[in-house]
């Protein structure tokens, strides 16, 4: 097994390097000395951006990119043996790890290394953990699964002990990071083409949390269900926060950190009183919509109150944090229809980013739906249709395969059909000219456009802004 040191920088090769963590990976190690290249299968921005930076980058995959001095070759979970030049490397003795396990051995270079995880919202709150640090002066290397404006994309390289990144529980990758914080934000049931069901999701992330070492710490949101079941034995100091709501006060909530009196502005921006221990702590205003923000921003504030960040810099910080790219992001105005385009493609997020369009200025919510992955869609159809349907009218495209082959049980047409009949107003088209097209005929002044999925659906979205 290869093993990074930082003392002998090696000749890294990245299969699939415009991924959005792998290329901040080739970045970050570059800066460190090691020799960086890899290839894509198809042109892209970040790969645009990655040769403007003197990496070399191949387009197209082939065995005979495998050449000259890689120590060792790094892949994405999309990469399988057949690649052929996961094949090649294979041949030719060329050691491969996974880019989970290259994470794993940076985070453990770094004296803190704060790892951020969750089914949902682990973008957005590692952005505000790094705005935060930032405001405090700490310099943190951030690497992050969207792109930040404040840093300028998803990676910072700081010049401090501080390690801030995205722990993605997906094939367990998480359980090879070396984490001396850890945030767990929600567990929920997804990525079920690998997970048995919602069981095992929380073993794999109460593993994670045994990852902590001694004089660790884990931040976990207070209102996950059983929660003291999934603490039991931890070793560890923790901490929770939550939400003051079904009848709670700030002097009842069993949250170490909590939000009461939550008021939302005319634009959806949230609003709450701090309490820290049952004491006032101040008043917190974001800049970002929706009440899930708060849940997000709680954790973060958790981090910076443990590393002895004040409150002016908390509060400054997350006034000026206005979101990532594809969270809740206003792309433009058109004939007084305002698009939003959001990440959401799990039926929770879909709810929290649909709540949110409730309090921005509307007539009606347009949602102009992806899904993403036939599994997902299948499994979690009921919960899908449930969520959907608090948009006013929804479009639905095709499923978005991802890493997988659609093998006919499924489709967006089905989801359609049962949006229908719940009563809902809802449309499928095949293609995104079509749905297009729709659009521009039936959306009027005053409402409010959302593109939604983790797949390409953003470019509906600007095609609807260009007409």
């Amino acid at each position: 097994m290869f093993s990074l040191d930082l003392n002998q920088p090696a000749h890294l090769y990245f299969i699939g390097i415009g991924g959005i963590s792998m290329s901040g990976l080739t970045e970050l190690l570059r800066s460190k000395g090691f020799t960086v290249s890899g290839s894509d299968r198809s042109r892209s921005v970040i790969t645009d951006r990655l040769i403007a930076n003197g990496i070399p980058v191949a387009i197209g995959q082939c065995a005979e990119n495998i050449q000259g001095d890689i120590d060792v070759a790094i892949y994405t979970a999309a990469v399988h043996a057949d690649n052929p030049e996961y094949a090649a490397c294979v041949e030719k003795g060329i050691p491969l790890i996974d880019r989970a396990e290259l994470l794993g051995q940076v985070s453990k270079t770094y004296p803190v290394s704060i790892g951020v995880s969750g089914t949902h919202g682990k973008t957005t709150t590692t952005s505000m953990i790094a705005m935060i640090l930032l405001q405090a002066g700490l310099d943190p290397t951030v690497s992050l699964g969207g792109m930040l404006e404040a840093i300028g994309g998803n990676l910072r390289i700081g010049n401090s002990e501080r390690f801030l990144f995205e722990a993605c529980e997906y094939t367990n990758s998480f359980l090879k990071f070396y984490p001396t914080d850890i945030c767990i934000l929600n567990i929920d049931e997804d990525h079920l083409d690998f997970f048995k069901d919602l069981d095992d999701i929380r073993r794999s992330f109460r593993k994670f949390a045994e990852r902590l070492p001694e004089g660790g710490r884990l931040i976990i949101n207070g209102e996950l269900p059983n929660l003291a079941d999934f603490l039991e034995g931890l070793t560890c100091e923790t901490v929770t926060y939550g939400l003051c709501r079904d009848g709670l006060t700030p002097e009842t909530a069993p949250y170490t950190y909590c939000a009461d009196g939550i008021t939302v502005n005319e634009y959806g921006f949230p609003s709450y009183d701090l309490y820290v221990r049952g004491a006032f702590a101040g008043r917190i205003a974001l800049s970002v919509p929706g009440v899930h923000n708060v849940s997000n921003s709680l954790a973060a504030i958790a981090e910076a109150f443990f590393r002895g960040i004040g409150i002016d810099d908390i509060r400054k910080a997350l006034a000026d944090f206005t979101g990532t790219e594809r969270r809740f992001e206003v792309k433009g105005v058109r004939e007084g229809v305002t698009v939003v385009d959001d990440y959401a493609h799990h039926p929770t997020e879909i709810r929290a980013t649909l709540a949110a369009a409730q309090t921005y200025p509307h007539k009606s919510v347009w949602c102009v739906f992806q899904p993403h992955t036939y599994t997902r869609a299948k499994l979690l159809r009921r919960e899908f249709v449930e969520a959907l349907a608090a948009a006013d009218k929804v479009v639905m495209a095709d499923i978005y395969a991802a890493r997988e082959v659609n093998d006919g049980t499924i489709s967006s047409a089905d989801l359609r059909d049962d949006l229908i009949a719940m009563g809902k107003e809802a449309y499928y088209f095949p293609t995104f000219d079509e749905i297009t097209k729709f659009l521009l005929k039936n959306c009027v002044n005053g409402d409010l456009l959302i593109t939604m999925g983790a797949g390409d659906i953003v470019t509906v979205g600007t095609s609807f802004l260009s007409q």
